[in-house]
């Protein structure tokens, strides 16, 4: 479908630079032929989002989608303005001011809360920090986070509990030829941590993670594996689940095999516990302990618990069962989803507003699937505004400049970037090696 005789003036933001924002942007331009003005904001000064600093960074072949991302903010339609946040240094009401149309793509940034006694303990940690952490993002250069224990657990079997159990088992020279900051990998480096307890509610069958994250843990070459084999027993719904699911499947293949008695010594181990739910971390000041609850499935699919406990002695606890949206300033919310409501992409209740993303649908699916996400609220958005005439007024460059804001354009990105591989080549450190902390980024930026 082809708007173009009614998209000339159409200007619109697209609020958040991941790979919905970016895909959005896309839409846009392949749905007006590249007639529509894109402005693309984001409150860091880097773009790609989730790709950056959520993909882990031994994920090589998922991080090169920045590179199609790229051509996205290299069109002649598309600006990028980091460095701007809405509702600190622009608001709602600015930008529909600005531009014809807002598309919000700021995805989902915390992490969701067990809600048992002793979450709030120094050493329980949400996994989004810790991620942030070893990805380089710059709210989480100064987190410090206890290695010196021996024992932690991560609770949660989705891909992204997997990705931090496989980084606290490889070593730090295995990760030497990722993005990873510097003082990362010294911290990693220095790491004491030699079991690492990975903790899911529900059976095997009901594992989040993808076969290809299984297959991962299994060829790490510094840390065994094991599966007690009575935790590997299928009730009769999980049978059938495994029966009509080759996913399902797929993830029992590859995790049978932990299920023998590791053979030989590594300096690490991965104790993977199916049937347990968190009851309460333990500790005096700090956590010492994990108290947990065997569970089981009601025919409904519920989790039950069986009344029977037990105690691991860990001394951090990462917490990986979700991440959930925040609300945006003035736009509406729906705080039982953590989505802002929508019809096929329309914000409810807005004016010209629209939603792309893990902020519209919750956090589900890969990268890809924001492509047919966006394109689903291009085609929305550019059906409602056919044959409107256009409501943007000022542009948002003279607002941000009357504001004395710093703006990092797409040029300056390329700076940092351009930084970040020269520090690479210094150290030895494979295609880049992140900066992480604010002033360093800024700073690489006006080089």
């Amino acid at each position: 479908m082809s708007h173009v005789a009614d998209a000339m003036s159409l200007r619109v933001a697209v609020v958040g630079s991941g790979p919905a924002g970016l895909y959005a942007a896309e839409a846009l331009i392949k749905q007006t032929d590249g007639a529509a003005q894109v402005d693309v904001l984001d409150r860091l000064p880097t773009p790609y989002g989730l790709v950056r600093y959520g993909v882990a960074p031994d994920h090589k072949s998922i991080k090169a989608i920045a590179r199609y991302l790229q051509k996205v903010l290299e069109h002649p339609s598309v600006r990028f303005f980091g460095g701007v946040e809405l509702g600190r240094d622009v608001t709602r009401e600015d930008l529909l001011a600005c531009y014809d149309a807002v598309i919000y793509s700021t995805g989902a940034m915390v992490d969701r809360h067990l809600g048992i006694p002793g979450e709030d303990l120094p050493g329980s940690i949400a996994a989004t920090d810790f991620v942030n952490w070893y990805c380089g993002h710059p709210d989480a250069a100064d987190h410090d986070f206890d290695l010196s224990v021996e024992e932690v657990a991560v609770i949660g079997v989705g891909n992204v509990a997997v990705d931090v159990v496989r980084i606290l088992a490889k070593t730090a020279e295995e990760l030497r030829d990722t993005d990873i900051p510097e003082n990362v990998i010294e911290a990693l480096s220095a790491s004491k941590v030699r079991k690492i307890h990975l903790i899911g509610r529900r059976g095997p069958a009901q594992a989040k993670f993808t076969t290809k994250e299984a297959r991962e843990l299994g060829e790490l070459g510094n840390a065994t594996i094991h599966i007690r084999p009575a935790d590997m027993d299928l009730d009769a719904a999980s049978a059938a689940e495994a029966e009509a699911d080759r996913h399902i499947r797929g993830n029992l293949k590859a995790m049978h095999p932990w299920t023998a008695e590791p053979a030989g010594e590594r300096p690490r181990h991965i104790d993977l516990r199916f049937w347990l739910a968190p009851a309460e971390i333990i500790g005096n000041g700090r956590v010492e302990g994990l108290r947990l609850e065997r569970t089981t499935l009601s025919e409904a699919g519920r989790v039950l618990g069986t009344g029977e406990y037990e105690t691991l002695p860990v001394g951090m606890v990462l917490r990986s069962v979700g991440y959930q949206s925040v609300p945006l300033a003035g736009v509406p919310f729906d705080v039982r989803s953590s989505t802002i409501p929508h019809e096929h992409g329309r914000v409810t209740g807005g004016t010209r507003e629209y939603v792309a993303g893990w902020i519209k649908r919750g956090p589900s699916g890969v990268v890809g699937t924001n492509k047919s996400d966006a394109a689903e609220t291009v085609t929305t958005l550019l059906a409602d505004l056919s044959g409107r005439t256009t409501e943007a007024g000022q542009g948002i460059e003279t607002l941000l400049e009357a504001r004395g804001l710093q703006v990092v354009t797409y040029a300056d990105w390329l700076n940092l970037d351009a930084t970040e591989i020269a520090l690479a080549a210094e150290l030895d450190r494979g295609e880049r090696v992140k900066l992480g902390r604010w002033t360093d980024m800024l700073d690489a930026t006006r080089a």
